[in-house]
C-alpha cells in the first residue's frame, strides 16, 4: 500500500486579488497543500484574511520565517512590484514561485537573470494558461501528432506573455528569433465591467486591441490578437486555431485525417460530474476527443474553476520541484514569453516591424 506524501507547505507573499485564488485552492485541496501563512503589508488586509480564511498572517517575510520555514515561497504581488519582491525573496535561499511576469521591463529581466545565475537561485513562474483544461487537451492532441507538424497558430484569448506562452507551446518553439509586425486598434463595444463587477451604465467604449504577426522562421508563424476587454466581455469570445500538415484545431473542434486517410471532424467534449441528476458532486472530470480521454482533471473531485485547476496543477508541480522533481516553468521561459509580449507592444505602438533577438536567458 503506497503512502501519500505530506502536503506541500508554502507561504504567500502579497495579498492582492490573485492571492485569493491560492487560498481557494488550499481550502479545496487540504490534503495536497498546506499554507504556512500570508505576508500582507496592511493591517486591515491581514485581519480580513485571518477572518475569512483562518490563515496565519504576517507583516514581513522575516516574521513569517521566524514562525517556521515553508518548502517554498509564492510571490503574489503586482506587475510593477514583482522584480523587487523576487529579488528580495531569492535572498532567503528558499525556492520561489512567482506570478507572471517575473520582472516588468527588459532591463529588469536582464538584471534578474544575472542575479539568478550568480546566486544559483531557484525561481519558477506561475504561467498556468497551457495547463487550463481546454488548452491542455488541445496540446495533448498536438503532441499525439493528430495534426502532423504544426506550423500556424492563431490565438485570441489572453494578453501579452500568456498569449505568447500558448503560441510557443503550440508551435513548439523556445528561443528562436522572431520577426514581428503589429498594429494597435480600437475595439468598440459595450463596457462589460471588470473584476469589480458590472458598470452602473451600459456605455459603449473604445478598448485597446493588439494584433501582431510573428514569424519564428522554419515555416512557423503565429497571429496574436487580443482586445483588452476579452477577459470580462460575454460577447468577445476566445478563439484558437492550430494548423498542421494533417489537420487543424479550431476552438473546440479537431478536423484531421483518420488512420485510413478519411477526413474526420470531432469535438473536444467536456465531461462534468453533477448535471442531470448525477450524484458525483460538481466538478470537471476531464475532456474527451473521439470517445476517449484526452485530458483528465488532476484536481477532481475538488470544485474549482478552470483557472484554479491550472494553478493547482502548477502549484503541485512546484511542490514536486522543491522535493527534487522537474522544473514546472523555468524563469527563462517566462522571460521569453514576456520579452515577446514587450516586442508585440512595441510593434503595435510604433507601427514599425521589429525583431525579438536572442537575450542572455536564451543561451
Amino acid at each position: 500500500m503506497s503512502v501519500k506524501p505530506p502536503p506541500y507547505r508554502f507561504a504567500i507573499i502579497g495579498a492582492g486579488w490573485r492571492t485569493d485564488f491560492f487560498l481557494r485552492i488550499c481550502a479545496a485541496l487540504p490534503e495536497r497543500f498546506q499554507l504556512a501563512g500570508v505576508v500582507a503589508r496592511r493591517p486591515e488586509r491581514r485581519a480580513e484574511l485571518g477572518a475569512q480564511w483562518g490563515v496565519a498572517t504576517f507583516d514581513s517575510v522575516a516574521a513569517l520565517l521566524d514562525a517556521g520555514v515553508p518548502e517554498f515561497l509564492v510571490g503574489s504581488v503586482s506587475y510593477a512590484a514583482n522584480f523587487e519582491v523576487n529579488r528580495a525573496l531569492l535572498e532567503t535561499g528558499l525556492p520561489v514561485f512567482t506570478e507572471t511576469p517575473p520582472a516588468a521591463t527588459l532591463d529588469q529581466m536582464r538584471e534578474l537573470w544575472e542575479l539568478m545565475r550568480s546566486a544559483c537561485g531557484r525561481l519558477q513562474v506561475a504561467e498556468q494558461f497551457h495547463r487550463q483544461p481546454h488548452h491542455a487537451a488541445r496540446l495533448a492532441a498536438v503532441r499525439e501528432g493528430r495534426l502532423g507538424p504544426v506550423h500556424q497558430v492563431y490565438v485570441s484569448l489572453c494578453h501579452g506573455y500568456h498569449g505568447t506562452s500558448l503560441i510557443r507551446h503550440f508551435l513548439d518553439v523556445s528561443f528562436q528569433e522572431a520577426r514581428i509586425i503589429g498594429m494597435g486598434w480600437s475595439d468598440r463595444l459595450r463596457d462589460p465591467g471588470s473584476r469589480a463587477g458590472m458598470p452602473p451604465a451600459a456605455d459603449v467604449k473604445d478598448f485597446p486591441q493588439q494584433i501582431a504577426l510573428l514569424d519564428f522562421g522554419g515555416g512557423k508563424q503565429a497571429v496574436f490578437d487580443f482586445s483588452s476587454v476579452q477577459y470580462f466581455s460575454p460577447i468577445r469570445r476566445q478563439r484558437v486555431t492550430v494548423r498542421g500538415e494533417q489537420g487543424e484545431i479550431v476552438d473546440h473542434t479537431l478536423s484531421a485525417y483518420s488512420d485510413e486517410g478519411d477526413p474526420v471532424s470531432m469535438p473536444f467534449e467536456r465531461v462534468t460530474a453533477g448535471p442531470n441528476g448525477n450524484l458525483e458532486g460538481h466538478h470537471l472530470k476531464g475532456i474527451q476527443l473521439g470517445g476517449r480521454w484526452i485530458y483528465r482533471n488532476p484536481t477532481a473531485p475538488a470544485r474549482l474553476s478552470d483557472e484554479e485547476i491550472a494553478m493547482a496543477d502548477l502549484l503541485a508541480a512546484m511542490g514536486e520541484y522543491t522535493r527534487g522533481g522537474p522544473a514546472p516553468y523555468p524563469v527563462r521561459l517566462a522571460m521569453q514569453d514576456h520579452y515577446l509580449g514587450l516586442k508585440i507592444r512595441e510593434a503595435c505602438d510604433t507601427g514599425a516591424p521589429t525583431t525579438a533577438t536572442l537575450e542572455a536567458w536564451a543561451e
